[in-house]
């Protein structure tokens, strides 16, 4: 690379400006990773924590719904005639430039859509175990989807600080100092000269 840059101050200058924006460049994606790393081992958290419990409450409503077959015979009537849950909303939000989706759902338990004369509770319990499981997995879907995201983000993040710490930033050191090793090398030369047009001249003088 040294042979390619003509050894100038003018490329001097240039090559320690660029050597200072990508050390810059490098410790800024050296925070950024250290923020998505952080961040994605606390979504790595969540996530154990709600698999942990969305078994146990998928378990609790489908024997739920179990007892409420049982007890009213086959509720496929009244499954067909729930209205379409319409409640859960996407969103984004942004992670040091990487966007992160959040997954909002009405919290509020919905109302019946069956009549009481012909159901009993053991179907408002299963009503109410499944919404708890819907919760839980839009979560769970949130955080899952955060995680790969910010796995990716990661990976490119640090493929770029390695390009700038092992590629860039040595590359850019030796070509300045190559080039202010020349050009001092070029000024003791100078020198030199200078010194034996000195003597030369008061040698001419003597005579």
């Amino acid at each position: 690379m040294q042979q390619q840059v003509f050894p100038t101050k003018g490329n001097l200058i240039a090559s320690k400006k660029s050597l200072d924006l990508s050390t810059l460049g490098f410790d800024l994606l050296d925070r950024k990773r250290n923020i998505l790393v952080r961040e994605l081992m606390l979504k790595v958290e969540d996530a154990k924590r709600i698999k942990q419990q969305i078994a146990d409450t998928f378990e609790r409503a489908y024997k739920s719904l179990e007892q409420a077959n049982i007890t009213l015979g086959i509720i496929e009537e009244i499954a067909e005639g729930m209205p379409v849950d319409n409640s859960i909303q996407l969103g984004y939000r942004s992670v040091m430039g990487v966007e992160v989706p959040t997954v909002q759902t009405d919290g509020s338990l919905p109302l019946p859509s069956y009549g009481f004369t012909q159901t009993n509770s053991k179907l408002d319990y299963a009503l109410f175990c499944f919404h708890e499981a819907k919760q839980m997995a839009a979560k769970l879907a949130e955080v899952e989807n955060g995680v790969y995201r910010l796995a990716n983000a990661i990976a490119k993040t640090q493929k770029r600080a390695n390009a700038l710490q092992n590629i860039m930033i040595p590359n850019l050191t030796e070509t300045a100092r190559f080039i202010a090793d020349a050009l001092e090398e070029k000024e003791r030369e100078e020198f030199s000269r200078m010194k034996v047009i000195k003597r030369q001249k008061q040698g001419k003088e003597a005579q």
